[in-house]
């Protein structure tokens, strides 16, 4: 009986100290980090792939396919926005989602004298908040986003947001 309550001892103090060398071994995840980013692409009016932010919005908002940039590296897709009302006045704006965490960014907007002016410190915000426009969440519903995952090309992101059955729930 001694002889098996000296070898339970043992076994305990053995699962204690594997324990804490298996936590040990277990490599810890990297914290996320941005890669550079690069500066903002050139863009075309004309080309816009447009789509549905919300039927009580004047804006109509549209990307550009070719300046929408799907980043493996560190999960970003990147883009110009282009929001136009009726009279044809526009704002344009770089920016990135992130998909796996349901947040965007603005780089940068486009100035009416045709310059980019870039935002300092700009910050990744959800866009799930309480926001005057929604219009990062419904890009990335329309197609941006496979759920929480990047989409596998720009085509597809394109072919899905020219379809307006794809997610079409707000």
């Amino acid at each position: 009986m001694k002889f098996k309550s000296a070898s339970l001892f043992v076994c305990g103090l053995l699962c204690c100290f594997s324990s804490t060398v298996w936590a040990q071994s277990v490599p810890e995840e990297p914290e996320w980090k941005e890669s550079s980013v690069p500066p903002p692409p050139a863009f075309n009016i004309e080309k816009l792939v447009t789509f549905d932010v919300s039927s009580n919005s004047s804006l109509v908002f549209g990307v550009d396919p070719e300046a929408i940039n799907i980043s493996q590296s560190d999960g970003v897709v990147r883009y110009v926005m282009v929001a136009a009302n009726a009279s044809g006045a526009r704002n344009v704006m770089y920016e990135g989602i992130r998909c796996e965490t349901g947040e965007f960014k603005t780089y940068g907007r486009y100035s009416p004298e045709g310059r980019w002016n870039m935002v300092d410190n700009a910050e990744w915000r959800t866009m799930f908040g309480n926001m005057p426009s929604k219009h990062a969440l419904r890009f990335a519903q329309a197609g941006a986003c496979d759920n929480a995952g990047l989409p596998s090309s720009v085509n597809i992101l394109v072919s899905r947001l020219k379809n307006p059955n794809f997610r079409t729930a707000q």
